[in-house]
């Protein structure tokens, strides 16, 4: 059943954000948006009545602005423009992107600065509500001048073009609409430029990236402790003193969610006077490796926060000035820039994750059998598990290369540099897929030191996330086909299984302000 969202344009929360994500939502623009966005309209209507030369709309696009656009063809140009920039290929987005985008693109355009007519708005609202995605293409942006090519495919449907899923199947878009009583509309001047212009698409990817990545870092901190535990590691390094010297806030937080999960142990307790004297540094290391990666996700959340109650179409509709004026809010710069930073930090997770678990399956650092298995020789164990997890941390080094500073030209030479975003937020996927299998192998592996310990027990939380994995997968007594637990413990992963760690310290990003 959908959730209830009544939407205050401009002023969207990272829960918000979340929830619109996660599940279907009933949508409604507050009253007061209404006024503001016929306000804008009315800018438009009049500078068209006057015969003034506005970019967009009177004039073509790109190269072309210098073409004047007779009155009578408006209509016809915006058809046009929709009709020609929909050109996206590749795998398609999937619906909790697509609806994403949607109340992303409703909420720039509510604001009643882009001049767009409500008639637009009202269907693309009535489409979320009704859960009609259209079919988006996830290739072909470059994000500068918008995400054109995608959300050209997300217009489609408004003027009787393109495909909607509904329900997870694909439809025509005027069979779905009669369906469900909707008719297509009619764009009139400036409506095409407006829904086409726009970085909504690289802000709904990054977004996934960042909400995919705060799973994963719950996960790592219940992993990390796990293995600090079954290796007979060391509380000392996440001593509170050591951490406030230091004084970055993330490694802060960092080592207080390790102290909480580290707790006295009968385990902690059957070491505590050994003569180890330091730990590796993927066990030791933990606050300052997981401290950085949270301080990144927290800039990441602000700036994608931001993004997402922006007005990044062009030209912008100023009511109060009577005028409209071009600039370049539709590059996705902040974008690009913060899903290369957080490509970063899903690698480094995934790859302490992979050193961690290495450290486990040998047995000269762990005290554990041989790949933590009876009959090593016979049994293989975890040793090629170890093989997975190290081929996808490598994986993920190649795709954190920061995207932004590949630009390449378009629109002959017009739109001369580009940011790249959609790509830099789409490849956030892949490299969060790689590190919660990274991640599961970890926990797998952890949960079978544990069960190596026994009889001794862990604190209350070590037990409750191994006694979560052991409902979908049985301690390893000898070879079995491996990656059907690797699997169920993703999707633990996938559902928040193992608590949410990091939701408070992010919500703390800075919140955004109407103009």
């Amino acid at each position: 059943m959908a959730t209830e969202l009544k939407l205050v344009p401009g002023q969207l929360t990272l829960a918000d954000l979340r929830q619109v994500y996660h599940s279907a939502v009933h949508l409604q623009i507050e009253d007061a948006a209404w006024q503001e966005i016929d306000r804008s309209r009315a800018v438009v209507d009049n500078l068209v009545a006057s015969g003034a030369s506005v970019y967009g709309v009177n004039t073509g696009f790109g190269r072309l602005a210098q073409t004047r656009i007779d009155r009578e063809q408006l209509a016809t140009l915006q058809n046009n423009l929709v009709l020609s920039h929909a050109t996206g290929v590749g795998a398609l987005l999937n619906d909790d992107i697509v609806r994403l985008i949607l109340v992303l693109k409703i909420n720039a355009l509510a604001q009643g600065f882009s001049g767009i007519s409500r008639e637009v708005i009202q269907l693309l609202v009535d489409m979320v509500n009704f859960e009609l995605y259209p079919v988006v293409p996830s290739k072909g942006s470059v994000g500068a001048s918008g995400d054109l090519a995608p959300l050209a495919h997300l217009s489609l449907p408004l003027i009787g073009k393109g495909q909607i899923r509904v329900g997870g199947k694909t439809q025509g878009s005027l069979t779905a609409f009669k369906n469900s009583r909707l008719n297509p509309i009619q764009l009139a001047a400036k409506d095409g430029l407006g829904l086409l212009n726009g970085t909504q698409v690289s802000t709904a990817l990054a977004l996934k990236g960042l909400f995919q990545a705060e799973q994963n870092m719950d996960a790592a901190f219940i992993a990390g402790s796990m293995t600090v535990e079954a290796a007979l590691g060391s509380r000392v390094p996440f001593d509170r003193t050591i951490h406030e010297i230091r004084g970055h806030p993330g490694q802060i937080e960092a080592a207080r969610i390790y102290r909480n999960l580290l707790a006295e142990s009968e385990i902690g307790d059957s070491h505590a006077n050994c003569d180890r004297v330091q730990d590796p540094y993927s066990l030791r290391c933990q606050p300052q490796v997981m401290g950085a990666c949270l301080e990144q996700f927290k800039t990441v959340a602000s700036c994608l926060q931001i993004e997402a109650n922006a007005v990044s179409d062009n030209p912008l509709v100023l009511p109060d000035r009577a005028e409209i004026v071009s600039g370049g809010n539709f590059h996705a710069e902040p974008i690009a820039i913060a899903a290369d930073n957080l490509a970063l930090a899903i690698a480094e997770i995934g790859a302490l994750s992979e050193r961690r678990m290495a450290l486990l399956i040998d047995s000269s650092l762990s005290q554990l059998p041989p790949f933590l298995v009876d009959d090593a020789g016979l049994n293989s164990g975890f040793m090629v598990a170890q093989v997975t997890a190290a081929a996808l941390a490598s994986e993920n080094k190649t795709l954190a290369h920061p995207a932004c500073v590949d630009s390449l030209p378009t629109s002959a030479n017009q739109e001369d540099h580009v940011s790249m975003s959609t790509f830099a937020a789409r490849r956030l996927t892949d490299m969060n897929e790689n590190t919660r299998y990274i991640l599961a192998i970890e926990l797998l592996a952890a949960a079978q030191g544990i069960d190596l310990r026994r009889p001794m027990r862990s604190n209350e939380a070590i037990e409750n996330a191994h006694n979560t994995i052991r409902t979908v997968a049985s301690k390893w007594d000898q070879d079995r086909y491996f990656q059907p637990d690797l699997e169920a413990v993703s999707e633990l992963i996938e559902d928040s299984a193992f608590g949410t760690w990091t939701d408070a310290y992010l919500e703390a990003a800075v919140p955004t302000q109407n103009i």
